[in-house]
């Protein structure tokens, strides 16, 4: 008989243990091993990239204090990890199915007949309420489903992390260049108010036509109207940091120019593996989905297996408190309950073809994700690989345009050229100092572009499994 019993309960433990999810196996990474090279990718190393940091990428002291900043105010993030904490917590919550429920119950009642002769009934009744032995592992798949969510809940929040520090750089750069745009309207609205005195007074010693005055003033005015948006800009700006950094900043740690930006956000290498897309916390989170999926196939095989459930009560009852515990109060019972499904038009098994097509639809967004990651790097890479050339040719246009409307002005002073050259050669140099300054932030932007398609931060590395 004892033996039976051992055999039973040992049966009933081997079958506890027993999953029907289908092994996850991550497919191979759906796109090249190395990234595109040629000219417009400048291959620079075959070596692996290192981790990354953000102090390794943006070194100016004063824009890693405000990265500090946002990562300890920013209510975007903490929402994230609030949200990070409530899927932890689920996973309690599910897990917890995975264990017997203990509960204790006492009551207290008293009786009298009207004679004096009362009596008191006590009882005091402990036991396990419910418990759903696991044979084919539906609870321990859904805990592993709920886990792999709370995982890509995690990558999901390192997204909003690294996407804040990229973010955040972007705004102090284009701070930065939105100061030498406001310096180059500011240049310029002080040439075009030399050059409205210099043509009032040619008109008023007749040497000039009015049409030269009027032309003069319009081009102080398209100035004056640059310093007005550039300063809303500059505004707009400093709304878009404290947003970010969640609370006021100190214009000290504001760069001054673009020149002060560019050499404090490095460059990063080409020429490594795609692999390292693996990494990448939008990619950890599918993953994360994929593995999800993979267990709630089981949970839905499991439906299609009958439910045991066992309960247990241990308890005293006695109408004297002082004889409760006596050996005549005690009393116990167990029972268990087996449940199943003959017909139910197939509903349990449209449930497993749902969860398989959800774990399809969850593989291919598992290799879209990786698939987006590349194009992107690959995406940044290309505007690296050219955009060296792009700020020498503006560098080379400003040079050349500020030459031309110098001798211009020369020579319509000197009476050579017209008043409409000189205006058009104050137009062209007026362009192109804008467009080296859009151009070399190009070059800061997709440094950080860069930065953000690799999955950047160091933090986005795989974390411990949610308990």
């Amino acid at each position: 008989m004892i033996r039976t019993r051992i055999l039973l309960v040992a049966g009933t433990l081997m079958l506890a243990g027993c999953s029907l999810a289908p092994k996850t196996v991550l497919p191979a990474p759906p796109v090249p091993q190395s990234w595109p090279a040629g000219d417009a990718y400048l291959l620079q190393s075959e070596a692996a990239l290192p981790i990354l940091s953000y102090k390794s990428v943006f070194t100016d002291p004063r824009l890693q204090s405000l990265v500090d900043q946002a990562l300890a105010n920013n209510r975007d993030l903490r929402v994230a990890y609030a949200n990070v904490a409530a899927a932890r917590a689920q996973v309690r919550v599910t897990r917890s199915g995975q264990f017997p429920e203990l509960g204790v119950n006492a009551g207290a009642g008293y009786s009298d007949s009207g004679n004096g002769n009362g009596s008191g009934d006590f009882s005091l009744r402990g036991g396990i309420t419910a418990f759903e032995l696991d044979l084919f592992g539906k609870l321990a798949n859904a805990t592993e489903a709920d886990r792999n969510r709370a995982l890509g809940t995690e990558a999901a929040s390192r997204t909003v992390r690294l996407a804040l520090i990229a973010n955040l750089a972007d705004a102090w750069a284009t701070y930065g260049a939105d100061r030498d745009l406001l310096k180059i309207a500011e240049d310029t609205a002080a040439n075009a108010r030399e050059s409205v005195r210099l043509t009032r007074a040619r008109l008023d010693g007749g040497v000039a036509p009015r049409t030269d005055l009027r032309q003069a003033e319009q081009i102080l005015a398209t100035a004056e109207d640059s310093i007005a948006q550039q300063r809303t800009a500059l505004a707009q700006d400093e709304n878009l940091i404290r947003l970010l950094v969640g609370g006021d900043i100190d214009r000290a740690r504001l760069p001054a120019s673009l020149t002060e930006v560019t050499p404090s956000i490095v460059s990063l290498p080409a020429g490594v593996s795609s692999e390292i897309l693996l990494r990448r916390p939008d990619v950890i989170e599918a993953e994360y989905g994929l593995r999800a999926a993979n267990a709630d196939i089981g949970v839905a095989r499991a439906q299609l297996f009958p439910s045991i459930s066992l309960t247990g009560l241990l308890g005293f009852a006695s109408n004297a408190l002082g004889s409760l515990f006596d050996s005549g109060s005690f009393n116990w019972s167990a029972g268990g309950d087996a449940t199943a499904t003959i017909f139910d038009a197939g509903g349990r098994r449209a449930g497993v073809a749902v969860s398989e097509a959800q774990r399809d639809a969850a593989l291919a967004g598992y290799e879209g994700a990786i698939q987006t990651a590349f194009r992107e790097v690959a995406d940044a890479l290309a505007v690296q690989g050219t955009i060296s050339e792009r700020v020498r040719a503006a560098a080379a246009n400003t040079e050349a345009a500020s030459d031309t409307a110098t001798l211009t002005d020369a020579r319509y002073k000197g009476g050579v050229d017209s008043f409409l050259s000189s205006l058009d050669a104050q137009r062209s140099l007026y362009s192109a100092r804008r467009s080296e300054i859009g151009t070399q932030l190009l070059l800061v932007s997709t440094r950080i572009a860069l930065f953000r398609a690799l999955g950047g931060d160091s933090s986005a590395g795989t974390e411990t499994a949610a308990r």
